[in-house]
């Protein structure tokens, strides 16, 4: 297994963090997008492969986000942006959880934290740069509904944001930036079959 600068815990702090932070502006962002998907990828391979689909991240959207994919799809992420660094959290939400996204996000930290529980993948990538794999290496197995978001501060230098990751030792990474990037609407869901 690679090693990375992550841990799940430390992947839960920044998210934590990044939801206190919005805690109270309402609605996020538009969860409702008519062309979501219109130019999704979703690659599948021989039978016995698991299939692929590759989401685009720019500011401040997930772009081509499936609707539904088959259990055992990998995640693979490309950043488009030219100067942020973005991330790919997937939560699997409970079964009876019924609510729209933008009501969840809506919700105080502890108890959006409490739906959320720990991210079954973290994908993150700077612009130009390989993916990191914090969290798993982008495969959804269970089936469910899952909430993708995207938890990086606006405007932090992506250099700086790795190495304060790095250094953190379990907790937040303390850099300076705006609004994570989830408050500018950086939130998708999509339904694993």
């Amino acid at each position: 297994m690679r090693t990375t600068p992550f841990t799940a815990r430390r992947r839960l702090a920044l998210v934590g963090l990044s939801l206190a932070t919005i805690a109270g502006l309402g609605a996020c962002g538009d969860d409702t997008d008519d062309d979501a998907g219109a130019d999704t990828v979703v690659t599948t391979t021989v039978a016995d492969e698991p299939s692929t689909a590759t989401i685009r991240l720019v500011d401040f959207d997930f772009e081509d986000v499936p609707e539904s994919v088959p259990a055992g799809t990998k995640l693979e992420v490309v950043n488009e942006s030219e100067g942020e660094l973005h991330e790919l959290v997937a939560f699997r939400l409970a079964d009876d959880e019924q609510r729209p996204l933008s009501e969840l996000l809506a919700l105080p930290q502890a108890e959006a934290m409490a739906i959320l529980g720990e991210p079954a993948t973290v994908l993150l990538q700077a612009p130009g740069g390989e993916t990191i794999p914090a969290v798993g290496d982008g495969t959804l197995a269970e089936p469910g509904r899952y909430v993708l978001m995207c938890a990086i501060p606006t405007g932090v230098d992506p250099a700086v944001y790795l190495e304060a990751a790095a250094a953190s030792q379990g907790g937040p990474p303390q850099v300076e930036g705006g609004a994570p990037h989830f408050a500018h609407g950086m939130v998708a869901e999509l339904t694993v079959d």
